[in-house]
């Protein structure tokens, strides 16, 4: 039995596909979904997403959004989705370190806010072009 999935987001449908197993980025934190998972809606963190297809483990990045699992069916709407194709190493880690920086330097708590989201957006860029090395190291196990 598998669960299918769809990803959308508001310019394409990033995902459309049958799927073993995915790995969400809750606002609560990571859940695990399986065929026959319980009904369940949830909000989406900005964060990373695994996707098992077969023996594969595919990540997906996440900028935020919400999950409905119904019945075997995956449906995740998100404001932006992004695969490790989408990121280049170099770019993700200098924009990476650039946002650290500034989240340190935020000085109001509205700079604060909105630096914190930027890195948090940065950090799911930078893990996901490392994230090749790590699913290769997840199929060793």
């Amino acid at each position: 039995m598998s669960l299918e999935i769809c990803i959308m987001a508001p310019d394409r449908i990033v995902l459309d596909t049958k799927v073993e197993e995915i790995i969400l980025p809750t606002n609560t934190g990571q859940i695990g979904v399986l065929p026959n998972h319980s009904t369940l809606l949830t909000g989406l963190e900005i964060g990373i997403m695994l996707v098992r297809e077969g023996t594969q483990w595919v990540a997906v990045g996440l900028m935020g959004g919400f999950a409905l699992i119904n019945e075997n069916k995956v449906t995740i709407l998100v404001n932006y989705a992004l695969s490790a194709a989408d990121v280049k190493k170099s770019e993700a880690e200098a924009t990476f370190n650039a946002a650290r920086i500034a989240l340190d330097n935020a000085e109001t708590k509205k700079e604060k806010i909105e630096r914190s989201i930027a890195y948090r957006r940065a950090r799911v860029c930078f893990q996901l072009s490392k994230e090749e090395a790590t699913l290769a190291a997840m199929k060793k196990v």
